[in-house]
Formats: C-alpha cells, structure tokens, sequence
C-alpha cells in the first residue's frame, strides 16, 4: 500500500468515525497531550512508536480487564469489551479503526522504513483514549457528590424534609446503628405522602410523626440504589445505572459496605455530567 493512499484511508476513516472525539485544534491537542503524561509518552518518539505504544497498552488492559485469551484478537477483544465497559462501547468504532492502521503500519514496514507516520492529533486522541481504557479516572475525585452528615433512622419526616430543603439533597444516605438500611429519595416519599393522601390519612400527623425509617419501609421493593467502594470508576459508574434502569443512586464507602459512613453519592442526573469528563479528561 503507498503512503499516500494509507494516508488517505487513514483521513477517511477519521472523518466517518472519530470526528466529534479528535482532537480539533492547537490548544485542544496540547491540553490532552499533557495529561498522557500519565502514561509516560516519550514525545521523542516518531508518532508510528506512540501510536503503537497505545495500542499496546490498550490491548493488553482490555485482556486483562476481560480474562481474554491471547488467541483473541484485539478487534475481537473490543467487541466484547464493549459489552460491559462504558469507555470501550463509546470508542468502540475508533478502536477498531486505529487497531486496522497500527496492523498496517505493523506488517508493512520494517527498520529501516514505515509505511506511515499517523498525524498529530490523531496520536494524541488514540493516547487519551488509552489512559481512558487503562486509567479510567475515580468518581470518587470527579463527579461524587461528598456527603457531610448522616440521617438517623429515627428522624421524624418532618425534620428529614426540613433537612432535604436546606441542603438540597434529594437523595439522603439513612443509617441505624451505624448501618446503612436505605436511601431517602424525595421522588419516592412525595408518592408516599400522595399514597396517604389517597387513603385519607392525617398527612400533618404522617409527616410529623413517623420516623423516616418507616417511610423507606414504604417505598417499592425494587433496586433504586447500591453501594460501591473508594475505588470505582466513572466508567464502572455509568455500567451500573446502565444495567439497572431502576437504580436511582451509588452510595460510595470505603471498602462498599453497609457498615461504612458514606464517602459520597452519585445520583442518575450525574450522568450527563460524567460523559463531559469522561469527554474531556
């Protein structure tokens, strides 16, 4: 194949795949560039051995990552991994592309020549995927909402709701004796107090008389929140809400357990906000 024309398919796959994620201008390329420094690029190098570099590194998180077989090729391992890793699914196109020109620059030169040398930015766009895929940036540094203060199971409603109003939180960590039993989440208590109203019940004596832990006693069987440690991923943020159409929040602890005071909580609004980092980290 001439470089030409390798060059020529390269801007052409591109276009029709990579064009909202490369890198469009100086500024742009720079500030991406810089945080690959995490993977230790050596800008020294020709831009075929950073691309190759990253493709490297890709290939061998996604196996990792997968308990994939080394017989698997890396079109097949992004395939699969984008089944279950968020990153992998967005770029999944990309991937695949910049896998087919690092075979061509692979298998069609040799020490003395290459074939191809990749452009700028498109070296630098298929680095910031990389330290995506093999350094995925933790919520609990990005997009987790920090947690100052636990509710106590016995909190009259009343007080709970005055609690929610001053802060704002619409989701509230509730703990007995130092365990987690539920998440108050003010779109399930407005339907219960909309239940109670329906029954006829005495709302003014419901909201100051019962404790908060009998309202989440209220509230539907299904699966609205879970807990994660210190250590989750964005990417591993946005799988869980993804398989669970239902969850509604991510309590985050130390170590992910019920026995742990929360670190920080990541509601289903934080989803818009977690792809704009995940676009610009």
């Amino acid at each position: 194949m001439k470089k030409s024309e390798l060059k020529s398919k390269e801007k052409a796959n591109k276009n029709s795949t990579t064009k909202k994620s490369v890198v469009k201008n100086k500024k742009t390329t720079e500030k991406v560039a810089d945080k690959t420094t995490a993977f230790k690029v050596n800008k020294n190098l020709s831009n075929s051995k950073r691309f190759i570099q990253a493709y490297n590194r890709i290939d061998s998180a996604l196996r990792v990552q997968g308990d994939m077989r080394r017989s698997i090729s890396y079109t097949e391992a992004v395939r699969r991994a984008a089944r279950t890793n968020q990153i992998v699914a967005k770029y999944e196109d990309d991937l695949i592309d910049y896998g087919r020109l690092r075979n061509a620059i692979v298998h069609n030169s040799n020490e003395d020549i290459t074939i191809a040398e990749p452009h700028d930015e498109v070296v630098v766009e298929y680095e910031r995927i990389a330290e995506l895929v093999c350094t995925p940036p933790l919520a609990i540094n990005t997009i987790c909402n920090k947690v100052s203060s636990i509710v106590e199971y016995n909190t009259k409603l009343k007080d709970y709701l005055e609690y929610s109003y001053k802060t704002g939180y619409s989701n509230v960590p509730i703990f007995k004796k130092g365990m987690l039993i539920g998440v108050a989440n003010n779109s399930k208590i407005m339907e219960v107090i909309g239940k109670k109203i329906y029954e006829k019940k005495d709302i003014n004596d419901f909201i100051n008389n019962t404790n908060i832990e009998d309202v989440l006693k209220e509230f539907s069987s299904e699966s609205y929140y879970t807990i994660a440690n210190e250590k989750i991923t964005l990417d591993k943020v946005l799988n869980l809400f993804t398989e669970n159409r239902k969850l509604l929040c991510v309590v985050i602890t130390k170590s992910g357990t019920l026995l742990e005071p929360p670190l920080g909580i990541i509601v289903i609004r934080d989803i818009m906000e977690i792809n704009k980092i995940l676009d610009n980290y």
